[in-house]
């Protein structure tokens, strides 16, 4: 199912660049391009979770993700575009809290 996960990826990410996404590289602290740095961030295990739930499950369901590592700031700016442009929940569980996403929104108020 890889090559249809990427594919999705990748559809997702010409939706939410459309709909004002800009990547946030500012926690990767590796030495390569800005480009590089771009599609290292968009290849977050939460993107790749998201992309098999919107391929796996039928519209209006609910998206759960649980990860033992904090969310980065990148991933939570991209869910939260997600929540709204493809009108899902998005449920992750970080190692610090909840974040749930609904219409472009998190729980959280951006402070995490």
């Amino acid at each position: 199912m890889s090559e249809k996960i990427y594919s999705k990826l990748e559809e997702m990410s010409r939706e939410l660049k459309f709909a004002g996404y800009v990547p946030d590289t500012s926690e990767v602290f590796l030495d390569m391009s800005e480009e590089a740095k771009e599609s290292s961030v968009y290849q977050h295990s939460e993107k790749l979770a998201i992309a098999f739930g919107l391929l796996n499950s039928e519209n209006g369901v609910t998206i759960r993700i649980v990860k033992n590592l904090r969310i980065c700031v990148d991933c939570h700016n991209a869910i939260k575009i997600v929540s709204k442009v493809y009108a899902r929940e998005v449920v992750v569980r970080d190692r610090t809290r909840y974040h749930h996403f609904r219409h472009g929104f998190c729980s959280c108020k951006d402070y995490w």
